[in-house]
């Protein structure tokens, strides 16, 4: 039934255009449950340091009702829960809460697990996900440096050219599990590296790369950036995280970040997702859900159905 209702409304935006028909994969946002679970940056005093500032407002509950509160003006029809960082003792906890808070709610309708590529428990955690298939993707946080620091030759412990840490990564195809790469975009070649030497394994490239720095200089780099890691056909983009700290986000202000991404990944590889309610610190769901249709007005409904939907979609099985 519900593919059915999903393939109406797809037929019905295709027809119409209109944005109050547009169904939506978000394809990346976070459920916690703070009084009976345990995300530590969450939970714990003092707060760790966060590129939007003080984070004391997303310090709560966070649950499928509290979702569409917030997102009822739009049709979200399916989303894809991120890992929260939830306590690595126990790396596939959070998975098996977000199955039950599946059979209960029917949401999420697939996520990204906590995994570390370079722990002894890897492969038993891998083991793991293959009962839990609501998991299609897992994420580990590799180790990166400020811009400043970097270099070419960058292959710190942890990081994508450690080797222990690519042994793990290793591991993914086999368990058909995508990754999902957060780093800055300064670290792309690296990832490029990935790309090549792994080509089974689908990297999903959180946050748009976080071009967190708006000068002219850093956003050409950052587009190189992106260009180079676009070139490798087994790498997607979702279009998250792109506020700043004290900074009112806008159509304009992020609009021409947007329009950039597209233009290196392409319609057919980008995916908008609200990282909610991380972002909920510098936008509201509905205003961001808006900008971003309002970003991509000039499209074509097949293209905008695609960024909104289709491309979520088929990328996560769901």
């Amino acid at each position: 039934m519900m593919h059915a209702h999903i393939d109406a409304l797809r037929e019905r935006f295709l027809q119409s255009g209109d944005d109050a028909d547009l169904p939506v994969v978000d394809a990346h946002h976070h459920f916690w449950d703070l009084a009976n679970n345990y995300h530590p940056w969450l939970r714990d005093l003092p707060r760790i340091p966060f590129r939007y500032g003080d984070y004391a407002a997303i310090c709560h509950d966070f649950l499928p009702d509290d979702y569409f509160a917030q997102a009822a003006s739009h049709r979200v029809v399916k989303t894809v829960m991120m890992e929260g960082e939830w306590d690595a003792r126990d790396p596939l906890g959070e998975a098996r809460w977000a199955s039950a808070l599946n059979a209960r709610t029917g949401l999420p309708n697939a996520m990204a697990g906590q995994i570390w590529l370079d722990r002894e428990d890897v492969r038993a955690v891998l083991d793991g996900y293959r009962g839990l298939p609501l998991v299609r993707s897992v994420r580990h946080k590799p180790k990166t440096v400020p811009r400043a620091e970097h270099r070419a030759d960058f292959s710190a412990a942890g990081s994508m050219r450690c080797e222990r840490w690519r042994r793990g990564y290793a591991l993914l195809a086999a368990y058909d599990l995508m990754f999902e790469l957060q780093a800055p975009w300064w670290h792309f070649t690296e990832a490029a590296e990935l790309a090549r030497d792994f080509p089974d394994v689908k990297i999903i490239v959180n946050h748009t790369g976080l071009p967190a720095d708006r000068s002219e200089e850093a956003l050409r780099a950052w587009r190189a950036a992106l260009d180079t890691l676009a070139r490798w056909p087994n790498v997607w983009l979702k279009i998250s995280g792109i506020g700043e700290a004290g900074i009112n986000w806008s159509v304009e202000r992020n609009g021409p970040v947007v329009c950039e991404a597209i233009a290196s990944f392409g319609v057919e590889r980008c995916m908008f997702a609200s990282n909610f309610p991380v972002d909920s610190l510098v936008v509201s769901l509905d205003n961001l859900f808006g900008g971003f249709k309002a970003m991509v007005a000039h499209r074509t409904p097949a293209e905008r159905l695609a960024l909104f939907h289709d491309n979520a979609s088929a990328l996560y099985r769901i």
